[in-house]
């Protein structure tokens, strides 16, 4: 690891002065890195002593080593100022004699603590002073290198050495209150670090795991469910800023909140983790109370866009059954306009195909099966008739109880309106045959069709319905009413129509209420 140079008014600085401020920048974490530990430890310490009252000598000795401290990361954050670096003003001799004084009050007092801990057999705080001086052992070990008297030299590569091991139950790691069922992750790759906001958090009463880099939390948020992520920095394998960008790319990670957990407190970091997406910026050494303070405003926040989300996908079902239900009512084109905000809905076609199809004594049917039993066969057909719709491309009317209207060309005018039709009443009746064969039946069904003019619109102001007049409903409905069990009957307009496509076989004339007599066929099959 290197850290670069001073600033380039110090004797054998280098020309590059962007290289100098880089490596300022980076020593200036590698410091707070090991002071951030020192001081994490020495609170939670301070507070789990004074809530359990006495040892007041060792509160007071563990209160030196949090000032001294707090003095340490003053003088670092006035010696290694940004506008310092960037100026050429950083003094780093007199900073790490001032650096080291203060450090050698701090291990003096240190000492007295786990003197006094191990005398009051308090094996967990004698565990955690053991930590606080191998974190002040890797501070010293930054101070004593000669990057302070040699500018340009590596920085000192820290060994790595088992964290000593606290007993089996330690009173910080005791889950809190309500807040435990939200789950946080905690990414940075320092076993340390990790180890000590841990139990920060578990003091706070936060339920939390942790990761070593960005590729293993990532993997682990793929497969458990976490509502925030505390996401150092500087890290190998993947750094903070590429595991907040994957995140964000995710659909199924981006909700998530992101915190940054870091020692490098430069401007630019700061804004690039916002606009990368983070939910919020804590430098190091972090005060537990800010931390608590933005944690709690980013789960609210995240609390808040889930009952949003929530909502929104309510909405939008409550809004897709709403569609499925008018469209079972109205024809899509139709529904459409009266979302647009039309109130009446009345057009007239010059040429369409109506099509009435029945049962043929569905009352006898009726009267000798249970009405569930009748109900659920003529809703069986019906809905095998409702399938032909869709393929063929016509409209279903209405059903007016064993009877089944369709018309083609409405509400969008089509050119082949009567062979869609025809088609239609084909199929119908090779679905009811299939129907009898399922059942035993011997169900037959009476078609009529005619084509030409007719009014098609919406009528009521409540339960809408659409709903087609003229004098081509009629003589379709009469056709199919007079006509016989088995038989599609055409009028001559429709005949005229299909006889390209379709073979027919002539009726005769048949006499029709109002309308007087007219030549009718018969619709056999396609050509």
């Amino acid at each position: 690891m290197t850290t670069g140079s001073p600033a380039p008014d110090q004797p054998g600085a280098p020309r590059d002065a962007a290289a100098t401020n880089d490596a300022l920048v980076h020593l200036r974490h590698e410091l707070r890195t090991p002071l951030n530990q020192i001081l994490g430890y020495t609170e939670m310490l301070l507070e789990i002593l004074t809530e359990a009252g006495g040892q007041q000598a060792l509160v007071n000795d563990l209160g030196k080593v949090r000032s001294s401290g707090d003095e340490i990361n003053t003088l670092l954050g006035y010696s290694l100022v940004q506008w310092k670096i960037e100026s050429g003003q950083v003094d780093l001799r007199d900073f790490r004699q001032r650096a080291q004084a203060l450090l050698d009050r701090l291990c003096a007092a240190r000492d007295r603590s786990e003197q006094a801990a191990e005398a009051a057999h308090l094996a967990d705080v004698v565990s955690d002073l053991r930590k606080i001086a191998l974190a002040a052992a890797n501070l010293r070990a930054f101070l004593d290198h000669d990057f302070f008297a040699k500018p340009g030299t590596a920085a000192p590569a820290i060994p790595a050495e088992p964290l000593p091991t606290p007993s089996s139950k330690h009173p910080f790691a005791e889950p809190g209150g309500a807040l435990f069922n939200c789950r946080l992750l905690v990414v940075d790759d320092q076993e340390m670090n990790r180890e000590m906001l841990l139990r920060r958090l578990f003091r706070m009463g936060y339920n939390a795991t942790a990761a070593e880099d960005g590729k293993v939390a990532l993997e682990l948020m793929q497969r458990e469910q976490f509502d925030l992520v505390l996401l150092d920095i500087v890290m190998p394998v993947m750094d903070g800023f590429e595991m907040l960008s994957r995140i964000k790319a995710d659909h199924k990670l981006r909700h998530i909140p992101v915190i940054m957990l870091t020692a490098v407190d430069e401007p630019a970091s700061t804004v690039r983790c916002i606009e990368s997406g983070a939910e919020d910026y804590v430098p190091k050494p972090f005060n537990p109370v800010i931390l608590r303070a933005r944690i709690n405003a980013s789960l609210e926040k995240k609390r808040l866009r889930d009952l949003e989300r929530a909502y929104m996908a309510e909405i939008q079902s409550e809004r897709a059954k709403s569609e499925h239900l008018l469209l079972n009512i109205l024809p899509r084109a139709v529904s459409e306009r009266l979302k647009g905000g039309e109130k009446t809905i009345v057009n007239h076609f010059a040429q369409a195909t109506v099509l009435f199809a029945d049962i043929v004594g569905f009352t006898r049917i009726a009267a000798e099966n249970p009405p569930v039993d009748t109900v659920n066969l003529l809703n069986e057909i019906f809905s095998a008739f409702d399938q032909l719709l869709d393929r063929i491309g016509v409209e279903k009317i209405k059903t007016i109880g064993d009877a089944y209207m369709v018309v083609a060309g409405v509400p969008l005018a089509q050119s082949d309106h009567a062979l869609r039709a025809a088609h239609m009443a084909l199929g119908i009746q090779t679905t009811l045959q299939e129907f009898n064969q399922r059942h035993g039946f011997n169900w037959s069904v009476r078609i009529g069709m005619h084509s030409g003019p007719l009014v098609a619109g919406i009528i009521g102001s409540k339960k809408f319905a659409y709903d087609l007049w003229g004098d081509t409903v009629n003589v379709a409905s009469r056709l199919e009413s007079q006509g016989a069990p088995g038989v599609i009957q055409v009028s001559s307009t429709t005949a005229d129509l299909l006889r390209p496509y379709c073979e027919l076989a002539p009726r005769g004339e048949v006499d029709l209420k109002n309308r007087g007599r007219i030549t009718t066929f018969q619709l056999l099959r396609l050509r």
